[in-house]
């Protein structure tokens, strides 16, 4: 079982930064890929960016060059370092955690972040 806690969210004004970070615990050792999904009021959940054990990283197209993933594998934490944010980002973002073999995923309770024009 794995246990994932996400912190950092907050308000913050177009332009400036947030730094999420996650912390995962339990079997980490199944964990393949780790990464961030968000989903705004009325809209459906969306991958901001995922990262993989390996070092594999894979970025929606509207956070490119702004949205920044890394992760610590002794520590089991990923972050998402949030550069130039825009009112469109204000969502709740939620961690991710898979597995490919046995196929799980684990999700975090959320943190929400706003954006302000």
């Amino acid at each position: 079982q794995v246990q994932l806690v996400e912190s950092g969210g907050g308000l913050v004004q177009a332009g400036g930064s947030l730094r999420l970070s996650c912390a995962a615990s339990g079997s980490t050792f199944a964990i393949n890929a780790m990464g961030w999904y968000r989903q705004a009021p009325g809209k459906q959940r969306e991958l901001v960016a995922m990262l993989s054990s390996g070092g594999s990283t894979n970025y929606a197209d509207y956070v490119k060059g702004r949205f920044t993933i890394s992760r610590d594998n002794a520590k089991n934490t990923v972050d998402l370092q949030m550069n130039s944010l825009k009112p469109e980002d204000t969502a709740v973002y939620y961690c991710n955690a898979h597995s490919y073999s046995p196929y799980r995923d684990f999700w975090g309770q959320g943190t929400q972040v706003t954006v302000s024009s």
